[in-house]
């Protein structure tokens, strides 16, 4: 199959009781038994449900994985990663990456003896310079939140095999509609299900995919002994909002292009963020490994002014003002003081997290209506 029939016919079958096309929402914690073991492939709900087994078999399919895991939130998934490690272990990490993927390594994970080291990624040679026998661990995102750096997968996913060490992929703001890891060399994929997967901001969700076997016996012990996984109702809903990846995605990247190019030409902005860009750096890299280049902007305005800039997300109206992204609507936020105030300044800072940085998550909405409402909010 190709993507677009994936997203609503991958890894599916209809259902076996009645041959409903949707999977059922079930509703159950546990299932009769006729004998002690003896059920149907199902004990307990945190251990598997069908609903949420459905889900998983697309997360695997559309990411061309084998193996998919749902959990109760991004960071519950990025959460199992973690704990494939120990104590001593150590992790290269991109040093632009969302504020709560940061705040669980290093206010969690660093006080169970867990190194973290974050680095620039633009330029994969500058990660071996970070590795020893205890690094276990590359984690990246590409496209970077909130400054849509470009990671080149396939670079960093050479350097991780030669020295036997595992490459985890965020891919929340790529979805596998522009871009997929594992075929690049990664070996697992995460998503913030809660952004594009669901794609109505009305769920929260995340996801692993591997290939491996070993890898995904471990992540599926993992995530049944520490037990943060999502409810069938959830399941129902993103498995539901994967139907229309593909359609949405394609709208978000032709919204995403003219906002960049309006912001672009706009005399009270100084630097707009976006890998459609010619001059953006890593331009070619994203054009190789990407479909195209997403619905997700940052700039930031003339001046530098955190006031400034809050006026502006606050006079936007079509816009909301909200954390997330990924929704079919579109939100504005500002990283200094909403997602990333869990970075001390100083470091958000060096990656470009400046008080006047603005992120647009570009929805689907009429653009005349999205360019004339941010053209009021500026004026």
């Amino acid at each position: 199959m190709k993507f677009n029939t994936k997203v609503i016919h991958g890894g599916q079958k209809h259902d076996a009781a009645y041959s409903a096309v949707m999977p059922p929402i079930y509703q159950t914690s546990t299932y009769a038994q006729t004998t002690p073991g003896g059920h149907k492939g199902y004990e307990y709900s945190r251990t598997h449900n069908p609903t949420r087994n459905a889900l998983e078999n697309a997360f695997a399919s559309i990411e061309n994985g084998k193996y998919g895991l749902a959990f109760g939130s991004g960071l519950a998934a990025i959460d199992a990663v973690i704990k494939l490690l120990k104590p001593g272990d150590e992790v290269v990490s991109t040093n632009d990456l969302y504020g709560g993927s940061f705040r669980l390594f290093t206010k969690v994970f660093q006080d169970f003896g867990i190194k973290f080291h974050f680095i620039g990624m633009q330029e994969a040679s500058n990660i071996e310079a970070y590795i020893n026998t205890n690094t276990k661990l590359i984690w990246a995102e590409t496209p970077t939140n909130p400054m849509m750096n470009i990671i080149d997968i396939k670079a960093v996913s050479f350097i991780a095999k030669k020295h036997k060490i595992l490459l985890a992929v965020d891919n929340t703001f790529a979805t596998p509609y522009l871009q997929q890891p594992l075929d690049l060399g990664a070996d697992i994929v995460m998503h913030s299900a809660t952004k594009y997967l669901g794609g109505h901001s009305d769920v929260v969700m995340g996801a692993l995919v591997v290939k491996d076997k070993a890898l995904a016996d471990k992540l599926y012990f993992i995530q049944n002994a520490s037990g943060a996984i999502c409810g069938p109702q959830d399941s129902f809903l993103v498995l539901r909002g994967i139907k229309t990846l593909h359609i949405r995605m394609q709208r978000h990247c032709e919204n995403g292009k003219a906002v960049a190019e309006f912001l672009a030409e706009h005399p009270k902005i100084e630097n707009v963020y976006w890998p459609g860009f010619e001059n953006h750096p890593n331009h070619e890299i994203a054009k190789s490994q990407m479909k195209d280049f997403g619905g997700m902007i940052s700039f930031t305005t003339k001046g530098n002014n955190m006031k400034e800039s809050i006026k502006i997300v606050e006079n936007l109206k079509i816009f909301t003002l909200a954390e997330s992204l990924g929704g079919v609507e579109s939100l504005s936020g500002h990283p200094a003081s909403m997602t990333h105030a869990s970075i001390p300044k100083e470091e958000r800072e060096k990656t470009g997290v400046v008080d006047s940085l603005i992120r647009l998550s570009v929805g689907i909405e009429d653009i005349d209506d999205l360019i004339a409402d941010l053209k009021q909010a500026l004026e």
